[in-house]
């Protein structure tokens, strides 16, 4: 156990004292899928104190390709993300302190978290949620690493309030390409270089190697052998809503908040209630089984009607799979649920 950090201690810009000041700090993963595994399982092999969780999916079987802390079991039992990885993480590194919340990011959810994190990771495929932790970032002064892949395509780019550009900065509104991983797919090797970057650069800022932070804002295609690096940092600007000299946070709003979506490329529409339901699964079973193939953890509930699957977790939050219209979901939802 004594000898654990041994190697990346030898590492000169970590040493002793960076492998001290990585017991020391704490970190807020927002989802756990792809990035997030690999994400999740770096940092816990690299001594971190504290890792916290957050995904509101379970594991399905079109996952284990690249989503590397979950097993064929986790598949076929539909556990939560962060149960599962929770289990898998805590056999890697007993002395890490890990919390796994299934929840859906929003900022009411987030803001509870925020107190003691040193750095935030993106490992989402929302860019919603993003620029909602963008603005949590901005307002509270906590940096965060932005990352995202399709394809053979990914990108990366570290966020430090009041010294870099912000994501609205870069993007200034959330871009809608179509493009997706259930779309267009992804293969692993894209997933692994994507996190690499984004774990390195979080180590560099848990232990204060300011210096060593990448500037740029990284693209590369592993498929076609291109990677560019693009200076960023004059596209800060000081009118900016998030990051500018007057900021409003406009994505901390309300109006901002989605309460009903379609889960792009997934073939699915998500309805999440305006307060917390806590149903008792036991008994939500019994009055589902007239619609379909109940399957129950104790986490969530699932029913497969002859055109669609119903899922619905603990908190009230449903995920309604094979439609994407959005008043049939409503229409089912409320047939069903109330």
């Amino acid at each position: 156990m004594h000898n654990r950090y041994s190697r990346q201690q030898l590492f000169n810009p970590i040493g002793e004292k960076g492998q001290q000041l990585l017991k020391q700090k704490h970190v807020l993963l927002i989802g756990v899928g792809a990035l997030g595994s690999a994400n999740a399982e770096a940092l816990v092999r690299a001594g971190i104190g504290r890792l916290t969780m957050i995904d509101r999916d379970y594991v399905e079987w079109s996952n284990l390709q690249r989503q590397q802390l979950y097993t064929e079991q986790d598949a076929q039992e539909k556990v939560p993300k962060v149960i599962a990885a929770k289990k898998r993480l805590q056999s890697i590194n007993s002395e890490v302190e890990i919390n796994a919340l299934i929840l859906d990011a929003c900022t009411d959810k987030l803001l509870g978290l925020l107190e003691d994190v040193d750095l935030m990771i993106d490992a989402t495929d929302n860019f919603d949620v993003r620029f909602m932790m963008n603005d949590l970032a901005q307002k509270y002064q906590i940096p965060w690493i932005y990352g995202s892949c399709v394809g053979s395509y990914g990108a990366t780019y570290t966020i430090v309030p009041g010294k870099t550009p912000c994501l609205h900065c870069l993007l200034k509104a959330v871009p809608n390409t179509g493009m997706t991983c259930d779309t267009v797919g992804i293969i692993s090797p894209t997933v692994q270089i994507v996190a690499a970057y984004q774990a390195a650069e979080a180590l560099k800022l848990l232990v204060g190697d300011e210096k060593a932070r990448r500037k740029s804002y990284l693209t590369f295609d592993v498929w076609q052998n291109q990677h560019y690096e693009i200076n960023v940092d004059k596209i800060r600007k000081d009118d900016c809503p998030s990051c500018g000299k007057n900021p409003t946070y406009p994505y901390l709003s309300y109006e901002n908040q989605t309460k009903l979506e379609i889960l792009c490329g997934r073939d699915a529409v998500q309805i999440r209630p305006p307060k917390p339901i806590h149903y008792d699964l036991n008994q939500l079973a019994v009055q589902l089984r007239p619609y379909g193939d109940i399957q129950k953890n104790p986490y969530l509930l699932s029913c497969q009607a002859s055109d669609y699957r119903l899922v619905i977790f603990q908190d009230g939050r449903v995920l309604i799979h094979g439609i994407q219209d959005i008043q049939e979901a409503k229409s089912i939802y409320y047939r069903l649920l109330g």
